[in-house]
């Protein structure tokens, strides 16, 4: 739509068209820029204090228990016109613990970020990862693919036999004589599972293993939600699209290890037109802040349309997420979670000028630069202040460098750090 308002009110989109008035509206003048709704990042690690467990099954954990809400890279990303993510366990194990769905309401609690309502969802993973490849020393069951698929099939049936003791307890008329289960939260995030109260997001490569999840989902009367990563998945597009999963991809990410050295950069084109409800992800900090630019990459390698492109990273993740019926898109009714750009959403030179949640700006280009201008003036008035005194022969001491912990999907112990 060319030269349309936007009415956000009382949290939510109000009213779409043209010279649309409120008086007690604040007015935001977008002539020549462009409006669209939020980027979702489907699958991040921002904002998570720790992502991985070496346990073959840690179902029990949750991200959401150990959110840090102060994590920089939350105000990166809402500069990059991301509105809610995904945070996910992680990758060095075949069941991960359960996510946390949130959206980046920068300077709130932990709590506040996560979205109310929203799905259970948790990580599963496969491939290198999660037999240790880059681990020789390793030691921990399983080492194999074998074993892994075998991982997901004890654990299933483990579930349901634990199912079938409560079920024969709670049915009981007389419950003497008869012992009460032991509660187990595994068992009972795997019926989670089983039961179609909470949904697999599976960390994926090779289309083998990608035939192997499926197949066990489909023996255990449930179907995968998600398929993350899923390089080859143009290679089982359309099983994919029978099964109903969803496939989240990297744009053109390729060789980075053995089992992505047939990636191609049609891989989210490919699918998408097999039938399979497809996004564009990050598993990045610093990618997950130019994920417009990563939608922009089917349009230059496969000529996908600009609105199915930007669909990639918006609409498409709230599908997948469940949360459709609330973002994804500029409708009446849904979550006021819409991006400023100052520039096409899919050109290189694009920024967002203001990112607003919920109706509220939590990043806004010209603060950003009026705060940072602030942060440089009262760095250098600190620094000259410990040169005076210096100068004048007070005790020094060396400073101590701070950093940050920017987590990837096999990070256990070797994090990589960036010196701020």
């Amino acid at each position: 739509l060319q030269n349309t308002d936007v009415l956000l009110k009382d949290g939510k989109i109000s009213k779409v068209g043209k010279n649309l008035s409120d008086g007690s509206a604040r007015v935001v003048d977008g002539t020549g820029k462009h409006l669209t709704s939020g980027i979702i990042d489907e699958h991040s690690h921002i904002g998570a204090a720790s992502i991985n467990d070496v346990a073959a099954n840690s179902s029990m954990v949750r991200i959401g228990d150990n959110i840090d809400a102060e994590a920089i890279n939350i105000y990166r990303a809402l500069a990059g016109g991301v509105v809610a993510v995904q945070v996910l366990h992680g990758s060095a194990n075949p069941i991960g613990g359960q996510s946390a769905l949130i959206k980046l309401r920068w300077g709130e609690s932990p709590e506040n970020y996560k979205i109310q309502g929203a799905d259970g969802f948790i990580k599963f993973a496969l491939g290198e990862n999660v037999k240790r490849t880059s681990n020789p020393n390793s030691i921990r069951y399983p080492q194999t693919r074998m074993g892994v698929e075998q991982v997901y099939v004890d654990a299933f049936t483990n579930a349901r036999e634990y199912e079938k003791k409560w079920n024969t307890y709670n049915s009981a008329k007389d419950k003497s004589g008869l012992t009460k289960p032991r509660k187990d939260l595994v068992e009972e995030t795997m019926l989670e599972i089983l039961n179609k109260k909470r949904f697999v997001t599976c960390h994926s490569y090779v289309q083998s293993e990608i035939n192997m999840m499926m197949k066990v989902a489909e023996r255990f009367n449930f179907r995968i939600n998600t398929f993350t990563h899923i390089l080859e998945g143009y290679k089982v597009a359309d099983k994919m699209a029978k099964h109903g999963v969803a496939g989240s991809t990297f744009s053109d990410w390729w060789n980075y290890k053995w089992e992505v050295r047939y990636a191609i950069p049609y891989n989210a084109a490919i699918m998408q037109r097999a039938g399979v409800l497809t996004a564009i992800n990050s598993d990045d900090a610093e990618m997950g802040r130019r994920l417009n630019q990563e939608a922009a990459k089917s349009v230059m390698y496969a000529g996908m349309s600009e609105e199915d492109a930007l669909k990639l990273v918006t609409l498409n993740p709230a599908k997948i997420l469940h949360l459709d019926n609330q973002m994804g898109s500029i409708k009446v009714g849904k979550s006021a979670d819409v991006v400023l750009w100052t520039d096409h959403p899919l050109s290189v030179y694009a920024k967002p000028e203001k990112t607003i949640i919920d109706g509220k700006v939590y990043f806004d280009l010209e603060k950003d630069a009026q705060n940072n201008k602030a942060l440089a003036d009262e760095r250098a008035r600190l620094i000259q202040k410990m040169k005076n005194a210096k100068k004048s022969g007070m005790p020094t001491q060396r400073g101590e460098a701070r950093s940050q912990l920017d987590f990837h999907c096999d990070d256990v112990l070797g994090f990589e750090k960036t010196e701020e």
